[in-house]
């Protein structure tokens, strides 16, 4: 695995799950449960930095 792969923002979440799951080396449950959340926690993260999650924060409005 790359250093850009790892947790890389440019990859989607989905091709970065299927690398994690269908890697060269088989992870027993622990490491993989350990890498998910890795992988999981670093993209929120990202986002929250970003200002994703204060735009989801925000109470919507009533449609009128």
């Amino acid at each position: 695995m790359t250093q850009q792969a790892e947790g890389s923002p440019q990859i989607a979440l989905h091709d970065r799950l299927s690398q994690l799951l269908d890697g060269p080396a088989p992870l027993d449950k622990r490491a993989l449960l350990g890498s998910l959340y890795a992988e999981i926690t670093s993209r929120e993260t990202r986002a929250y930095v970003s200002g994703w999650n204060d735009a989801l924060a925000e109470p919507r409005r009533p449609a009128q």
